[in-house]
């Protein structure tokens, strides 16, 4: 009987640590979201810039991977 309620036990206390879990992953996952958009955020000011001082389109599409369309949204988007 006594394994029987360690067992049980055991079952309780994982059963418990499931929400703690999910509310350190969410933290984890809000934040990582953040650190993604403030990325995002500086690499559309250093886009501008670089288009602002000359840089060709075409540059900007090698080192950054976007489309020529999203590279003209971007500088577009800085000039309103």
């Amino acid at each position: 009987m006594a394994d029987l309620e360690a067992a049980v036990r055991k079952l309780r206390a994982a059963q418990a640590g499931v929400p703690r879990a999910e509310e350190r992953a969410a933290r984890l996952i809000a934040e990582a979201r953040s650190r993604v958009d403030a990325a995002r955020a500086e690499l559309a000011e250093a886009i501008r810039a670089e288009a602002a001082a000359g840089a060709r389109q075409v540059d900007i599409v090698a080192v950054t991977g976007y489309s020529r369309e999203r590279i003209r949204q971007i500088v577009r988007d800085g000039e309103e």
